[in-house]
């Protein structure tokens, strides 16, 4: 995005993208740079000036390539867009072996079919969980003075954090992908959610409704129509109510600091799915290689889904 802005001879904010690539990667990316009323640019000077990972002055640099351009009338923001596809190598395998290569075939087709749990990646909290300790900072020194990104950064830390708590205590109660009582659902492809009203009432013909709607929602699970949710801790609704509410208050409670400096930045409570499927999903051997590739929306981790592929196959 710099040397953009450089080679335009624009400010570095007028160049924005969606969100961002992994560092040590071969990405493809739009990139938006505001030029109103000034002609196209030589795209393809601009990448001359890394080929083979060189610069003009010869200094190495990542390799840069323009692969299309196009004039739009609007910028790119942050968020605006729908995910991210990947295809991963894992190679020099410490094992080999026909058999580890069958196991992770199939956990890649049980991943297809049941998804994973939607936890925030580990890089998201910084190195040695830096960011999150700078979040206990933050929140015992309220007066100390932070720049925009920073605190945006520090406080999407704590909300992670506690989001990843109590997706790891359903998982551990096997709930992650189930129903319980008081939940709220997210629906597939969306960020809408909606909230359980199954409660079993005084007579029988409430109690076979509640049943009812109880099955329905457990066949929309299964058919990955919706998901369980989790909250991302703030003020405000936080929708869900009894089971639910219960264990999420267990958790966030654990961790004082985060709860109420979170409430006190006025960061407003959300949900986000405790599963997530990966799109796509495919994994194959390539000679003592195994290629995996799959799709995400926004927000989710491959990182994730590939500690989920080898979990099965490390020992404890």
């Amino acid at each position: 995005a710099q040397k953009l802005a450089e080679f335009c001879g624009v400010k570095r904010m007028a160049v924005s993208y969606a969100g961002l690539k992994d560092r040590h990667a071969l990405t493809t990316q739009w990139f938006s740079v505001q030029l109103p009323g000034k002609p196209t640019p030589d795209w393809q000077a601009f990448a001359s000036q890394f080929l083979e990972g060189r610069d003009s002055a010869g200094k190495s640099e990542e390799s840069i390539s323009v692969i299309e351009s196009v004039r739009h009338n609007r910028k790119l923001q942050r968020g605006a867009l729908k995910g991210n596809r990947f295809r991963i190598t894992m190679r020099e395998l410490s094992d080999s072996s026909d058999q580890v290569f069958e196991q992770l075939q199939q956990r890649c087709e049980q991943i297809a079919s049941s998804g994973v749990p939607n936890y925030f990646g580990d890089q998201r909290f910084g190195r040695a969980h830096s960011n999150l300790e700078q979040a206990e900072k933050m929140f015992q020194r309220r007066r100390n003075r932070l720049s925009k990104h920073k605190r945006g950064l520090y406080l999407s830390a704590a909300r992670s954090w506690l989001f990843n708590r109590i997706l790891s205590e359903r998982v551990a109660r096997g709930t992650w992908d189930k129903q319980i009582a008081g939940d709220a659902f997210m629906l597939d492809g969306s960020s809408a959610c909606f909230k359980s009203d199954v409660q079993m009432g005084d007579t029988q013909a409430d109690d076979t409704n509640a049943k009812e709607a109880h099955d329905e929602l457990d066949d929309r699970l299964i058919r990955k129509d919706i998901h369980p949710t989790a909250v991302l801790w703030g003020e405000g609704n936080v929708m869900v109510s009894g089971e639910a509410k219960e264990l999420e208050k267990s958790i966030i409670d654990q961790y004082e600091v985060l709860r109420d400096g979170l409430v006190a930045a006025r960061v407003k409570a959300m949900r986000r799915a405790c599963r997530v499927i990966p799109a796509g999903m495919r994994g194959a051997r390539v000679e003592d290689n195994f290629v995996v590739s799959f799709e995400l929306p926004a927000g989710s981790y491959a990182s994730v889904v590939m500690a989920e592929i080898f979990s099965d196959l490390i020992e404890p």
